[in-house]
């Protein structure tokens, strides 16, 4: 279970990884970042900056469903080595996930995306279903 757990701990980091970009792209902002308003900010970001924020927030979206995914396994007792792959796979589809998005591979991040989140709704339910 502990390998499991690591890819979790992983997966809750990557929304600052995730940052680290956008902090790039608005600090190239006029006056640099705006930390009294950077919410705005960011709305008016394009190219680039645009991207990066939305891998941000979609980085903290991907969280909560594998979050999911891990207590539903946790509970249901159905932490195996298929499930630690399917975890594995979460977190590289998810490290892909934001390579592609900031290199605007969007057709790519699309298919890298949706093995992420097959990855995590497979084992949730191969949990349910072996439990």
């Amino acid at each position: 279970m502990t390998a499991l757990l690591i890819t979790l701990l992983i997966t809750m980091f990557l929304p600052f990884l995730a940052k680290a970009p956008l902090v790039v792209a608005m600090n190239k902002q006029p006056g640099g970042y705006d930390n009294r308003n950077p919410r705005a900010q960011q709305r008016a970001l394009e190219g680039f900056g645009e991207r990066a924020n939305a891998a941000h927030y979609n980085s903290f979206e991907a969280l909560g469903i594998y979050l999911g995914a891990i207590v539903v396994t946790v509970a249901a007792g159905g932490v195996d080595s298929v499930t630690i792959i399917l975890g594995w796979i979460f977190v590289l589809s998810r490290v892909f996930y934001l390579l592609c998005y900031w290199v605007d591979k969007s057709s790519l991040r699309s298919l890298i995306w949706l093995a992420g989140i097959i990855a995590a709704f497979t084992m949730a339910i191969r949990a349910l279903i072996i439990a």
